[in-house]
């Protein structure tokens, strides 16, 4: 058995995936709690 490699896009090497997007969520988050857009008690 071969096996196939994929070949990478070109100019795409940064993949979003969940774990990227949990990031900028949990930034975006501590960001609003930080500038008082948000309570502190509403998030976890």
């Amino acid at each position: 058995m071969s096996q196939a490699e994929t070949e990478p896009r070109p100019g795409s090497a940064f993949r979003w995936n969940e774990d990227w997007a949990a990031t900028v969520v949990g930034l975006v988050l501590i960001g609003l709690v930080l500038v008082g857009a948000i309570p502190e008690w509403l998030v976890p």
